[in-house]
């Protein structure tokens, strides 16, 4: 007999799960034959660092995992959007359209099944196999490259923020030499608290040989060559994939022993961010408070600059522990039952007069909070985040408004009318080197935000949305919930993705 405490229906699926096979190894081979199909995997356990071993491993995740990557991996814009945030949709529309338009899902049969894989894995579309030129297609791999990238490093293996290498890399006294335009270097740079290592890191994507793999390599050692004495680590993710055939990754490393990781500058010894996301770390770092507002700056320009009729508030359980990260880092709502109860309880309660600041009120007293949310307009991706990180993000762009109105050369009417005539080329170093010394300007300010910071996002939890948008209204608080998204949240952001939006599974 089946015992009285399982449930009596049928077991919940959601088809946003998918099998990514990754091959771990100690530098770039030749593209192995197949073996993402026929090679014995290992179940992934989860790790907050490499695994202990080389080869095949077969984790599972989600859609919104990627897509969660997709939306934070990459060159900072934030400092261009200033004056007009709203252009921040336009930039998560850039980042996270091209694995809409061009990933798909099939059915595999494994020769050796790994326990509780699903079954399915990515691949690409037959838009993007019979429909696509050349140029977008290299577009489509590179986004692919840096996504999958990121959600390696950090879902699967624990790294901190990621930030692109061309700003300067972990070292200030480094930095000149990071920034020589001569030199070919990796993409990006993180720090790794449980292993105390940095990670220089660069990404490839599309259908990846072994030559594409050895230029990252030699990017690789390049940038490790100006790290030197440092202890730290380099990584080559190849996200591969052909038409027909399933997304793989392969991921080449290397050690490096050497000096421990600098603090960053101005912190004290005790002000480390801790592994993995740094929302598990908020309430004792105030370092990683400044880099989780960092990171979140172009979702909160975006909730910033939504009109007040696309946005809505969600309610989550206010106790972040439960978002810590496990595996991956978001954590799934549809898997969280206390999600589930409480907004039940809550509905309940809710009588159809109530005012909004009531019903918050209500809720609040019964362990939910609600976060901030708006579709991504073009996308059917909803981003969003609770009032005290909203808060800090706040602070920090008064902040960096400050910056850009302070420091000679950063504002657009300060250029040269002739700078209009400038080639691309020349155009893109100029934008870089505006970006470089907003980022040298914003680290020069760490000491005097971490307070700043800190304050706002205290502050923030006895905000009103209306307070923090500046408007007369609040915005709808949603009991009712849509059954067509599926949910994720992390301790201080949420995500969803809409169910008949995933990538569509080929018989």
């Amino acid at each position: 007999m089946i015992p009285a405490h399982v449930p009596d229906g049928p077991p919940l699926t959601y088809l946003d799960s998918f099998d990514i096979p990754v091959l771990f190894r100690n530098g770039p081979a030749n593209k192995p034959r197949r073996q993402w199909r026929t090679a014995k995997h290992k179940a992934w356990a989860g790790s907050d660092g490499f695994p202990t071993a080389d080869g095949w491993y077969a984790p599972t995740t989600t859609w919104r995992e990627i897509i969660k990557a997709a939306t934070e991996v990459g060159r900072d814009v934030t400092p261009h959007l200033q004056n007009q945030p709203r252009y921040a949709h336009g930039e998560l529309v850039a980042r996270v359209s091209p694995l809409y338009a061009y990933l798909g899902a099939h059915p595999v049969e494994p020769r050796h099944p790994v326990p509780g894989a699903k079954g399915r894995r990515l691949t690409w579309n037959p838009v993007y196999a019979h429909g696509t030129e050349r140029s977008a297609k290299n577009a489509a791999g590179y986004r692919l490259g840096m996504t999958m990238t990121e959600w390696a490093c950090r879902s699967l293996l624990g790294l901190g923020q990621t930030e692109h290498l061309e700003l300067g890399g972990p070292i200030p006294a480094l930095r000149n030499t990071f920034k020589d335009p001569k030199k070919m270097l990796p993409d990006l740079w993180g720090r790794h608290e449980a292993e105390e290592l940095y990670w220089l890191v660069e990404a490839k994507g599309g259908d990846v040989g072994l030559g594409t793999l050895r230029k990252g390599w030699a990017q690789l050692a390049a940038g490790s060559k100006v790290l030197g004495a440092h202890a730290h680590r380099t990584v080559l993710v190849g996200a591969s994939v052909r038409p027909g055939d399933d997304l793989f990754l392969t991921v080449d490393h290397d050690l490096h022993p050497g000096l421990p990781p600098l603090p960053p500058a101005g912190s004290g010894t005790d002000d480390a961010a801790g592994p993995g996301n740094l929302e598990d770390h908020l309430g004792d770092s105030d370092d990683a408070l400044i880099g989780a507002a960092r990171a979140q700056m172009l979702a909160y320009l975006a909730l910033r600059s939504a009109p007040a009729s696309q946005v809505r508030t969600v309610p989550v359980p206010a106790d972040r522990a439960s978002r810590h990260r496990r595996s991956g880092l978001t954590t799934p709502l549809e898997d969280d039952g206390l999600t589930f109860a409480m907004r039940a309880d809550a509905r309940g309660e809710a009588a159809p007069d109530v005012e909004q600041h009531t019903l918050r009120a209500g809720i609040r007293s019964m362990g939910l909070d609600d976060f901030l949310s708006c579709r991504i307009p073009g996308t059917e991706v909803h981003l969003g985040m609770s009032r005290k990180l909203f808060a800090a993000c706040e602070r920090l762009h008064e902040e960096d408004l400050a910056i850009a109105r302070r420091t000679p050369g950063l504002r657009a009417e300060d250029q040269p009318a002739a700078d209009l005539e400038l080639s691309d080329e020349a155009q893109e170093e100029q934008r870089l080197t505006q970006r470089r010394i907003f980022r040298e300007q914003q680290e020069e300010a760490r000491p005097r935000l971490r307070p700043l910071l800190r304050d706002a996002y205290e502050r923030g939890a006895t905000s009103n949305w209306s307070d923090l948008l500046r408007r007369p209204q609040e915005p709808v608080l949603d009991l009712e919930g849509d059954e067509s998204l599926l949910e994720a949240a992390t301790p201080e952001t949420y995500l969803a993705v809409s169910r008949y939006d995933l990538p569509p599974a080929h018989p």
